[in-house]
């Protein structure tokens, strides 16, 4: 029995910086209100280790990740932004490459959870930081625009949890985040229904057998 089937009354999904999750909140709650879902902000360092050590049922995530053990479903991908300050050359185009800040100070943005302190520097006029588009949103300022790169990688954005917690509610999640509707027939709780069948037609009153007719009686010959 997993974690989920021996206490299904909530389910705990987390969540690293960046990624919304008010629109499967509201759909979860409508669906399923016997089931409260409890929403955990992460720091993406804790992603892995928060489903590995059951402190959530269900993660967002955001690559690279440990998939060992783990069901992932990739969600989308964000573009990556650079962001720079308000006055910098930069920011008179829509789209750059690397080669249009080659020359500048790069933060270092590995570490996504200290993003704020590596814009917060760019503001001052220390560089530049490259970041996926939704950290840049998430940590904007006046004093900084961000455009978007043409040559760096998508990152990627996952929902993952460990095959040893899968549930049906762990699917009815998966479902929502997908974009199923209530009525799916890939839903756990509409495969566990038995399907109405159509009512049977009354059976037609058997005809009464007519009775035969007799041969007529040949006439023998004189």
């Amino acid at each position: 029995m997993s974690r989920l089937e021996s206490d299904g009354s909530v389910l705990r999904v987390g969540f690293v910086p960046g990624v919304t999750v008010t629109k499967w909140e509201r759909v979860w709650a409508e669906r399923f209100p016997d089931i409260r879902l409890e929403l955990i902000p992460l720091p993406m360092a804790a992603q892995s280790a928060s489903l590995r050590e059951g402190a959530v049922d269900m993660c967002f995530v955001r690559a690279p990740f440990d998939r060992d053990g783990m069901h992932a479903i990739a969600l989308y991908r964000e573009t990556p932004v650079v962001v720079v300050p308000k006055d910098h050359p930069v920011a008179a185009f829509a789209t750059v490459a690397e080669g249009d800040f080659a020359d500048e100070i790069r933060q270092d943005t590995m570490d996504l959870d200290a993003a704020a302190g590596a814009i917060e520097l760019v503001a001052a006029g220390v560089g530049v930081a490259v970041v996926p588009h939704s950290i840049a949103r998430l940590h904007h300022r006046r004093d900084v625009v961000y455009r978007e790169v043409t040559d760096v990688p998508d990152t990627e954005i996952a929902l993952v949890w460990p095959v040893d917690a899968t549930s049906d509610t762990t699917e009815e999640f998966v479902g929502v985040v997908r974009g199923r509707t209530a009525n799916s027939s890939r839903s756990p709780a509409n495969r566990a229904a038995p399907k109405a069948g159509k009512p049977a037609k009354p059976a037609k009153p058997a005809k009464p057998d007519k009775p035969r007719k007799k041969a007529p009686a040949r006439r023998r010959g004189r």
